[in-house]
């Protein structure tokens, strides 16, 4: 989720019967830093010891039989102090040579729970698709998009998310935690300790990130590589805030209209239902050849403008005269309202194509949240609060924040911030002729655009091997691996990224 966004805050609901109830934690001890003062001064309770069950899952035939760990880790300063806890979620299998995956989502201020129980682990609830009610009960069953088959995974969830805590004032934690570069520090010595503790610094290590998750892929790569002398083999950027750049200057410049449109459009041809590739390929010609020089030529060519305008008019279905009034450049909040407003609804701008009731439809602006973003804090947070604290049994004293307002406003921006994470990226696959890279997006996504990652992608140098970064798009939108087809697309895409049967 791209930061300029708002997001919503949740209730931890627990329900009772639908896991196997955990076994009892092992001996592991708590870090003693625990008991340090919390942000108001106060102390707060430790956080209990590493707790383990074993569970199974059935994939395609195949018994997965598995063990969940969930535990902290302590983040400490320059000074040797304990100022933060990172809770992580993990799920090994028994094997020789198996790599290990490291997991975040974005926000910033996104716990790892969508990917954990909605894209890759073990098991899943259902969230994200039209027509999902989030008062329904969440029920965890076995994922068949699962990653576990090939790879172990470890789940971490950013300070301020999850269960994982800052032990400073948030001052402090603003500085500490809350930035573009130390947030990629302090992840990247977490993974590193994760490894160590473990045992499993020589293992095969790939990263997987999602949304500003996807910001962080490449600068973490780039970081371990060069600092502290980890590599990883491959990197899963899933619908990633890549370049934030190509959003700005929207008064002169084509790019941030050109991200947008073939989105638009994408949704448009699966609402009529002829969505693929073969008929997204004349709409991103269009975007990246006549679309663009004619918003570049201006009002220095009326007539151009005009075919421009009946062009994106048949390319959206939009009513002529709203694409008329936008000059053919469709805001996407605008587009939103617009696109369902004789229904009275919204679209998503996570993908246009799941919607929800517009409560104040005569408003001049969107008075209410994301459809999506609204319905999936229930389902996620009550499935992983019951899963962590009765099936894993890690009994834990403490709200678990699936995403943190907070976290948000408490976020600052670096001076490079603006720039995104293009340049570690092209360094990351510069510094190691291994790494192999895969950018997979939603075609109806509007938050953060495919188009953004194939413009990005498409200026890179080859580097001995073009195909070693790939850009992959599937039916759906940000979270496209709700849609079972699409995950399970992105799964064999994957495997062949790792290498794996």
């Amino acid at each position: 989720m791209r930061k300029s966004l708002p997001f919503a805050l949740m209730v931890a609901l627990l329900l009772p019967g639908f896991a196997t109830p955990a076994a009892a934690a092992d001996s592991d001890k708590p870090a003693a830093s625990a008991q340090a003062a919390g942000k108001d001064g106060f102390q707060l309770p430790p956080f209990p010891a590493d707790a383990h069950v074993t569970q199974t899952a059935t994939v395609d035939g195949r018994t997965l039989k598995y063990t969940v760990t969930v535990g902290s880790l302590p983040v400490r300063d320059e000074k040797g102090r304990t100022t933060g806890e990172v809770v992580f979620t993990a799920y090994t299998m028994a094997g020789n040579d198996r790599p290990v995956t490291f997991a975040l989502n974005g926000g910033p201020g996104a716990s790892s729970v969508y990917l954990n129980l909605g894209a890759i682990g073990p098991k899943k609830v259902d969230f994200g698709v039209e027509g999902d009610s989030p008062s329904e009960r969440p029920t965890l069953h076995d994922n068949p998009g699962t990653w576990l088959g090939f790879t172990d995974l470890v789940f971490i969830d950013p300070i301020g998310t999850g269960y994982s805590r800052a032990l400073v004032d948030d001052k402090e934690a603003t500085k500490q935690f809350y930035g573009t570069d130390v947030d990629i520090k302090y992840l990247s010595r977490i993974m590193y300790d994760w490894l160590v503790k473990n045992g499993r610094m020589d293992a095969r290590k790939y990263y997987v990130g999602e949304s500003y998750g996807g910001f962080r892929g490449p600068r973490i790569t780039e970081y371990m590589q060069t600092q502290l002398g980890v590599a990883m083999s491959g990197v899963t950027l899933i619908s990633p805030y890549l370049d934030p750049g190509a959003w700005s200057d929207d008064t002169v410049s084509p790019l941030p209209w050109m991200t947008t449109l073939p989105s638009i459009a994408a949704a448009h041809l699966e609402r009529e239902g002829k969505l693929s590739a073969e008929t997204m390929a004349p709409v991103i010609a269009y975007t990246r050849g006549e679309y663009a020089t004619t918003l570049m030529k201006g009002r220095s060519d009326p007539a151009a403008t005009e075919a421009m305008i009946r062009k994106v008019t048949d390319l959206t279905g939009l009513d002529p005269l709203f694409v008329r009034r936008s000059g053919g450049r469709l805001e996407t909040q605008a587009y939103l309202r617009e696109v369902y407003r004789a229904e009275g609804k919204l679209g998503s701008r996570y993908d246009s194509n799941v919607t929800a009731w517009d409560p104040f439809p005569y408003a001049p602006r969107q008075q209410t949240g994301d459809p999506i973003l609204n319905g999936i804090i229930a389902p996620t947070t009550t499935a992983m609060v019951h899963f962590v604290t009765q099936t894993v049994g890690w009994k834990v004293d403490g709200r678990y924040n699936a995403l943190s307002y907070e976290v948000n406003r408490l976020w600052h921006e670096d001076d490079d911030a603006q720039e995104g994470s293009v340049k570690e990226l092209r360094q990351a696959v510069a510094n190691d002729p291994g790494l192999r890279v895969l950018i997979a997006h939603g075609w109806d996504d509007l938050s953060c655009p495919f188009m953004v990652s194939v413009l990005a992608v498409d200026q890179m140098p080859a580097m001995g091997d073009a195909s070693r970064v790939q850009v992959k798009e599937y039916p759906g939108g940000h979270m496209f691996y709700a849609r079972p087809d699409s995950q399970a697309a992105l799964t064999a895409d994957v495997k062949q990224l790792y290498g794996a049967k």
